[in-house]
């Protein structure tokens, strides 16, 4: 099988404990650009934060941000843009400020989180991951709830992290039986996402593939957590970074390094070594 594109999730796979990127793993891009092959990202993050990491590997193209709710090569102009209704964020956000828990709402512009009071009382300004607050701007409130009453908002997702799992567990079945039009998914422990129905980053890989004409058989999927299963077991050859669970890894055609033992460089190597430049 000759492999037409490569599909990299960023943070646990191309991004060491560190956060930083090695340059074995920007050689290896390097090199497997050199052969042909379409490089994109397939990302929880929002658009904005995967587009400077894109940038920073040389990666020019569409990608595959907001677990698959936002598909482009520029902010203007999606391949692919599935929001949650505002409404429907509205429902999600009055179920969860029942629950100790931090809410992040993103859009491809900003974000909007909620303070959380610590055991010790202090109000806390938690945060998840999505890139430097600086290029991608984080609003903190106290109530996301009222915020959305006032101003609106139809979020690509909504990221929410509990402290409490069993608190996790009933949020989520409370959601799932109130809220219509949404899907809910464990991205890691104590973490869920929650994205409209049918998002995912397996149908953001298949709208880049229709807009490319290549298959999914005709790609390599690498990830690292519960949210790349789909996209891991669907692609021509799924790849699980050694720092993946076990049932990441049960999902994967092979699995490769963790990420600090230069995993990316390691499996672009051995699969994409023998295989001839792919012809345009």
């Amino acid at each position: 099988m000759t492999y037409r594109l490569l599909a990299l999730n960023i943070d646990g796979t191309i991004l060491r404990s560190n956060s930083r990127i090695t340059r074995q793993t920007k050689d290896a891009i390097e090199y497997v650009k050199s052969k042909g092959v379409y490089v994109t990202l397939a990302t929880a993050r929002p658009f904005p934060s995967a587009k400077k990491i894109a940038k920073s590997l040389k990666i020019e193209g569409v990608l595959v941000t907001s677990d698959g709710a936002f598909v482009a090569e520029t902010i203007q102009d999606p391949l692919l843009n599935r929001q949650i209704h505002e409404e429907t964020a509205l429902q999600v956000v009055e179920v969860l400020e029942q629950y100790d828990c931090h809410i992040r709402l993103l859009n491809n512009k900003f974000s909007i989180g909620n303070k959380v009071r610590q055991i010790n009382h202090l109000i806390a300004k938690m945060t998840i991951n999505v890139g430097e607050p600086f290029f991608y701007p984080i609003t903190f409130v106290d109530s996301v709830y009222d915020y959305l009453l006032n101003e609106p908002m139809s979020p690509q997702k909504l990221q929410v992290q509990f402290l409490d799992i069993k608190e996790q567990q009933t949020a989520r079945s409370e959601i799932e039986e109130l809220v219509n039009g949404i899907r809910i998914f464990e991205s890691s422990s104590g973490r869920l996402e929650i994205v409209s129905t049918g998002v995912s980053k397996v149908r953001g890989l298949q709208a880049v593939g229709q807009h490319l004409g290549i298959s999914l058989d005709e790609m390599v999927a690498i990830g690292s957590y519960k949210n790349d299963i789909e996209m891991i077991s669907q692609a021509g050859l799924g790849v699980a970074m050694g720092n993946s669970s076990a049932e990441v890894k049960e999902a994967a055609d092979w699995v490769t390094r963790s990420n600090n033992q230069h995993g990316v460089s390691y499996m672009v190597r051995e699969v994409f070594r023998k295989q001839l430049r792919v012809q345009h």
